[in-house]
C-alpha cells in the first residue's frame, strides 16, 4: 500500500489517495479523505490522515480483519501493532516503541474520526470509542467556568499517556545567529517574521502584499485562503490581525526594494528570487523549500531549529513578559485557550528563580 499525492487536471487542487496492492484507491478511506477536503481541511492535515489510515489498513490486512467488523479490543491491538518495531518477531529483550505516544494517539484519533464518519453514512454499525464524563480539571478556568463545569464532555476511550516534553525555545542571540546565517534578505525577513509575530509557517507563506499594513499601524492581516497555488493554508479559518514592530516592516521594505523580482505578476510576499530555471522565479515559496532552508540553517549554525520553534519562542516570551493568556490565544490564532495553556506554558528553573526573587523584593519593601 502507498499514499499518493496528485493534482486534479486543469486546476490547482491537490488530492491525496491511499492505494492498495493493485494501485487502486481504497474506497472507504477515499470517501473520508474527500469529505475532509470538502471541509477545506489543510493539505497537511489530509496527508497526515491518509498516512495514518494507510497504517491502519496494513494492520487490518496483517490480521485478516474486515474494517467493518472491528471491536474496541481490535483497536487496542492496533496500539500494540504500532508500537512493535519488528512485527512477527518475539524477543526476550525490552523493545523500544517504533512510534512515539503522540504519533500513536494521532493515529487513534484519525481512526476514530474515520469510523464516526462511516457510522453517520450508515456503512458501519458503530463501535464505542468515546465516553461522556464531567469535564476534567483544567489549568485555565474561564470567567463563566462555573456554568459549564458540571456539563459532560466527550472523551476518547483509547488513548495512551504522552510524556510532557518541552520543545525548548530560542534566545534572542540564537535568532540573530540564524538571521546572519541566511544568504539573502528574503530568508532573513522570514526568520524575523516568524520570531516577531508567532505566525504559523502556512500563514506566513500565504501572505499577500495587501496583508502587510505599514505606517502608523504596523500590522499583518492573517487571511484564510483556500486557493493558494503553493497549497498552504491558514489554520483555523478565522481572520485575525497581528501587530508587529516598525523594525520588522523595515526588513519587509528592504526585501521588496533589493530582492523582490521586478514586473512580477504575483502578489505573494514570499517568492522564489533566484532559481536555475528563470520560469521558477516569482513562484510562491513552498513548504519543501522552507524545510530545506531550516535544515541548512541547523547544519550551518549548530542550532536545531524549525519554523514552529520560532512561533513557540514568540509565545513563550509573551507569557514570560506577563501577557494575559487570552491575549496570547488571540495573537496565536488558537480556537481554544486550553491549547495555548497546554502547549506554551512551560516554567523553567530560571523562571521560578526570577519569580521567587521578585517575591523576596516585594516582601522586603513591605517589611
Amino acid at each position: 500500500m502507498k499514499v499518493q499525492k496528485g493534482l486534479i487536471p486543469n486546476s490547482h487542487q491537490l488530492i491525496w489517495m491511499v492505494l492498495d496492492g493493485d494501485y487502486l484507491p481504497v474506497e472507504p478511506i477515499q470517501k473520508y479523505l474527500n469529505y475532509l477536503d470538502s471541509l477545506q481541511r489543510s493539505h497537511n492535515t489530509i496527508a497526515a490522515y491518509a498516512h495514518n489510515l494507510k497504517l491502519y489498513w496494513e494492520f487490518l490486512e496483517d490480521n485478516r480483519q474486515d474494517w467493518r467488523e472491528i471491536t474496541l479490543e481490535t483497536l487496542s491491538y492496533f496500539i500494540h501493532w504500532l508500537r512493535n518495531p519488528n512485527r512477527g518477531v518475539i524477543s526476550i529483550e525490552p523493545q523500544i516503541s517504533k512510534r512515539s505516544e503522540k504519533t500513536i494517539n494521532h493515529c487513534l484519533t484519525t481512526v476514530s474520526a474515520f469510523y464516526e464518519f462511516h457510522e453517520r453514512l450508515g456503512t458501519f454499525a458503530g463501535v464505542e470509542t468515546y465516553r461522556y464524563q464531567l469535564q476534567p480539571g483544567r489549568k485555565y478556568k474561564s470567567f463563566l467556568h462555573h456554568i459549564s463545569k458540571g456539563k459532560e464532555v466527550k472523551t476518547r476511550l483509547l488513548k495512551v499517556k504522552e510524556p510532557k516534553t518541552f520543545p525548548g525555545c530560542l534566545s534572542a542571540e540564537q535568532v540573530n545567529t540564524l538571521v546572519e546565517a541566511c544568504s539573502n534578505l528574503r530568508d532573513k525577513f522570514l526568520i524575523r517574521l516568524l520570531y516577531e509575530s508567532g505566525l504559523r509557517i502556512g500563514e506566513a507563506l500565504g501572505l499577500r502584499h495587501e496583508d502587510m499594513v505599514t505606517g502608523n499601524n504596523n500590522e499583518i492581516k492573517v487571511v484564510p485562503r483556500v486557493d493558494n497555488i503553493n497549497f498552504v493554508r491558514a489554520k483555523g479559518g478565522v481572520e485575525r490581525i497581528v501587530h508587529v514592530n516598525k523594525e520588522l516592516m523595515q526588513w519587509y521594505s528592504a526585501y521588496l526594494i533589493d530582492e523582490y523580482p521586478d514586473d512580477l505578476d504575483c502578489d505573494f510576499v514570499f517568492v522564489v528570487t533566484k532559481a536555475p530555471g528563470k520560469g521558477e522565479i516569482g513562484n510562491p515559496l513552498s513548504y519543501q523549500t522552507v524545510n530545506s532552508l531550516f535544515r541548512r540553517l541547523s547544519k550551518k549554525t549548530g542550532i536545531e531549529v524549525n519554523p514552529h520553534l520560532l512561533r513557540h519562542t514568540h509565545a513563550t516570551e509573551l507569557i514570560r513578559a506577563g501577557w494575559d493568556m487570552s491575549y496570547v490565544q488571540k495573537r496565536l490564532g488558537h480556537a481554544d485557550i486550553q491549547t495555548t495553556v497546554n502547549t506554551y506554558v512551560h516554567l523553567s528553573n530560571e523562571d521560578l528563580m526570577n519569580e521567587y526573587n521578585k517575591y523576596l523584593e516585594q516582601r522586603e519593601l513591605v517589611e
